[in-house]
């Protein structure tokens, strides 16, 4: 039952997309488990860049099917706009599945995202006002759209119905706006079911039945473990489990037909939107990183933090995900440095710490503690094994390896499909 978990070990935007693609062309299907169109992939084949935001990065690999679990939540008008996208730049999208049981970012719960976000000022979360948040919030409460409900209007105006009743009182009391019409809710919906009809299957009978029949499945996670709704940086979080947990829950497979669980790794830290970040920089190595990496985020388009490479986040990853295995990215953008800092520990009130805090307060109040590794000069783009890199840079690729707790078994060494140095398979 060769399954397999790719996710981010960091707080996303790890480049998640190049290592899930590097594997398409290997694996029969690639899910999304978790997560809506908050989360971007940025892909490069060839000549051509795409920006995936709510699509499997496995939609650009000619035989693979690609699937959207019951753990995702979407936005019909995004999806279909991005699969209209793809269609126009030759990319065949027709292998799509969709599950059933996904919850539909409703209209609705974008308003209330973006209305709740700047109505809380100061103490905003830094959401992408997408409704991801108030989507899965209903999901909880069971006042959820799922996709299936598409396709019987009485139970679709019943459920809107049951969300709106509470939802216009929050916005016509609180927010001072207008309520939302039900009926208009409904409308809007119903007009994308015959759009959908063709993607929607029963996704956990598709990929069990797949995995008796010793098919590769990759299981793609968005954003990053530090992200993750319980196991992050709460509340400055998603409302998800982009964690390898999170894919048997969102894609409905048990935990025994997991084979690896693979962390995608930057070779240095970046975060979109608040919340504690110990290596953060504010200096010209802090824009150096953003300007050389490309730093913006893909859904966002807003600048991403930058700071150093953070061991202690990357040990924390290792352990709650179980990891088998690292992908390294973006080794490259660390070309030019004499010396390179990596955060091997954090120092709170005086004292040293080497595993993450538990407490949100502790977090917020930790300093970087830095060991000093030698830099490179030399343009690694075309390395194409490890003997190939400069010596100080497969130092530093070890001494991160050694302070992660996994063996790092692939490395990219440029934004190309091909520029990736693969140490040991994942297959």
């Amino acid at each position: 039952m060769p399954a397999l978990v790719l996710l981010g070990a960091q707080w996303g935007d790890e480049g998640k997309g190049k290592a899930t693609d590097l594997l398409g062309g290997s694996v029969d299907y690639v899910v999304r488990y978790q997560g809506g169109n908050n989360a971007g992939h940025t892909v490069v084949v060839g000549d051509q860049k795409y920006a995936l935001h709510l699509l499997p990065s496995g939609i650009l690999s000619p035989g693979c099917t690609p699937v959207i679990g019951n753990g995702v939540v979407v936005d019909p008008s995004v999806l279909l706009s991005e699969l209209s996208g793809l269609n126009e730049r030759g990319v065949d999208t027709s292998k799509l599945i969709l599950s059933g049981n996904a919850h539909i970012i409703t209209p609705y719960n974008v308003t209330v995202d973006k209305v709740t976000e700047r109505f809380l000022g100061k103490r905003k979360i830094g959401t992408t006002g997408r409704g991801i948040g108030p989507t899965y919030a209903d999901k909880i409460n069971r006042v959820g759209i799922r996709v299936q409900d598409l396709y019987d209007e009485s139970i679709l105006t019943q459920k809107v119905e049951a969300a709106l009743d509470v939802k216009n009182q929050i916005l016509t009391k609180l927010y001072n706006r207008r309520a939302i019409a039900v009926g208009q809710a409904v409308e809007e919906l119903l007009g994308y079911a015959d759009k959908l009809a063709p993607y929607v299957a029963d996704t956990v009978l598709v990929l069990n039945q797949a995995l008796e029949e010793d098919k590769v499945v990759l299981f793609e996670g968005g954003q990053g473990t530090l992200l993750d709704i319980d196991h992050g940086t709460y509340p400055f979080v998603t409302s998800s489990n982009p964690t390898a947990g999170g894919a048997c829950t969102g894609a409905g497979v048990g935990p025994t037909k997991i084979s690896r669980v693979i962390g995608i790794l930057k070779a240095y830290t970046t975060r979109v939107g608040a919340g504690p970040f110990p290596t953060e920089l504010f200096d010209e190595d802090g824009e150096a990183l953003r300007r050389i990496g490309g730093e913006r985020g893909v859904t966002t388009g807003r600048d991403r933090r930058c700071g150093w490479f953070d061991a202690v986040i990357a040990r924390y990853a290792t352990r709650v995900n179980g990891l088998t295995d690292f992908f390294l990215t973006k080794l490259d953008v660390l070309t030019g440095w004499e010396q390179i800092p990596v955060c091997v520990a954090y120092e709170i009130d005086g004292k040293r710490v080497e595993e993450l805090p538990y407490s949100q307060t502790d977090f917020h109040h930790a300093k970087p503690v830095y060991e000093m590794l030698p830099g490179w000069s030399e343009d690694i783009s075309k390395a194409k094994s490890f003997s190939d890199l400069p010596k100080n840079a497969q130092s530093y690729v070890k001494a991160l390896e050694e302070m992660s707790g996994a063996p790092i078994s692939a490395i990219g060494v440029g934004p190309g499909r091909d520029e990736t140095i693969e140490i040991n398979s994942f297959l």
